[in-house]
């Protein structure tokens, strides 16, 4: 370990993986925008494209050579390194965006004839990647319950053939539910073989990297849209994807023949957010807690969705504590009435924007049923728990005050 790895993630986010004096003493890291590198001789160029296209696995400790933004560039391997301080991953790759991220993961690891298991609900591009994309390439696709537990979803993994995947998010998009990152392990372990293990992935958006930490739980592999807390200013697109740097260089090797990787000046932007995410999400979970408090009162509303709350339940509360340091910044609620009432609240506010995304410094207000989740059908939305009632909150960074008075005056409305 060296002195670096030893220091805390909020200090190693922002001095990681850069030298000032290799950049004319920059205290802050420049834009690489180079589209291509040069090598010092032929066999460096040899080596770093060997790597680059999986034709040989890196060695212990090395470090490829630049080759081409679309393979690497500066600024992305500085959020690689840096991204990682708080999720305790060996290594990261950073994407043009959260699905170019999570669909190169699906890539990389499943094969015709594979089938993945993930946890319904999830973010609406995803479920439409695992319902109606993969499905065309041969892979099967089987949901499970978020809330389920370990017997269930060991069920439900034992009646499939060749499970290579268990796709978890936590909490849910949009019901909040915690998935039982450590039963997806177990099922995991208990469906592997040594020449074929089955991997857990973990989308952590909502919760991580500071509530949330997968990779503690067994997860081999930990994913982002870095569009949302990670960036947090609601000014870029991105996404990530954490692990061992053995399961992490082959998900580049995918990255580089799409082309999905993030540009440097989305990179340059990330860097410039790491070193606030920690007290932004603090504030925000903050913010959060306190229209939970106002909505769990209000004769209008009727049932909240926030990890924690004991109207969660036994087993979602006991998942919180376990699993959790805090419960985050995302609030689901259901109104008193359907799709019109919750339209009427929509319209109304003020300081809350209508939008989809979430982990911004501004707060967010959207319907699931029509907007993020309208991909779905009546049935499946109804299966996953999403009504046309339910309204998704994402908290900002505004006077909470502000924010609370603003739902009240959209809520008498209704």
């Amino acid at each position: 370990m060296t002195d670096d790895d030893s220091k805390k993630p909020q200090t190693r986010c922002m001095t990681h993986g850069y030298d000032p004096y290799l950049s004319e003493g920059a205290a802050f890291p420049p834009v690489f925008r180079s589209s291509t590198f040069l090598f010092k001789n032929a066999r460096e160029g040899k080596r770093a494209f060997e790597i680059a296209y999986g034709l040989d696995e890196r060695r212990e400790g090395e470090i490829p050579a630049l080759i081409y933004t679309r393979v690497n560039n500066p600024n992305v391997e500085m959020v690689e390194d840096r991204v990682t301080a708080w999720d305790g991953c060996e290594a990261a790759a950073l994407f043009s965006s959260g699905m170019a991220a999570i669909a190169s993961t699906c890539l990389a690891f499943l094969r015709p004839g594979d089938t993945l298991l993930f946890s319904n609900p999830v973010y609406g591009g995803s479920e439409a990647l695992f319902r109606k994309m993969l499905p065309q390439f041969g892979i099967q696709t089987v949901e499970f319950p978020a809330e389920c537990e370990r017997d269930e979803l060991e069920r439900i993994a034992r009646a499939q053939k060749n499970v290579r995947m268990i796709f978890m998010e936590s909490p849910a998009n949009p019901t909040i539910l915690l998935t039982d990152l450590s039963a997806g392990r177990a099922v995991a372990d208990a469906l592997s073989m040594p020449d074929r293990p089955v991997l857990l992935a973990v989308d952590n958006t909502f919760m991580g990297p500071l509530f949330s930490r997968p990779k503690a739980f067994g997860a081999d592999l930990v994913l982002y849209s870095a569009t949302k807390f990670i960036g947090g200013h609601s000014d870029l697109v991105a996404g990530i994807a954490m692990g061992s740097a053995a399961l992490v260089d082959q998900i580049k090797v995918i990255r580089t023949l799409l082309g999905a990787v993030a540009d440097p000046q989305t990179a340059w932007l990330i860097l410039r957010s790491l070193g606030t995410l920690e007290i932004r999400m603090r504030q925000q979970q903050q913010n959060a807690r306190a229209i939970v408090e106002f909505l769990r009162v209000h004769p209008k509303i009727a049932r909240v969705a926030y990890p924690g709350l004991e109207e969660m339940g036994v087993s979602q509360r006991a998942r919180c504590e376990r699993q959790c340091t805090g419960s985050g910044s995302l609030i689901s609620f259901e109104i008193r009435g359907g799709e019109a009432e919750a339209f009427r609240v929509l319209d109304a506010v003020r300081a809350w924007k209508l939008a989809v995304s979430l982990g911004g410094i501004e707060s967010l207000i959207e319907h699931p049923a029509t907007m993020t989740h309208s991909d779905m059908t009546p049935e499946e939305q109804a299966r996953a728990g999403i009504t046309p009632a339910m309204i998704r909150l994402s908290v900002g960074l505004e006077d909470v005050e502000d924010l609370r008075a603003d739902l009240e005056r959209a809520l008498a409305e209704i």
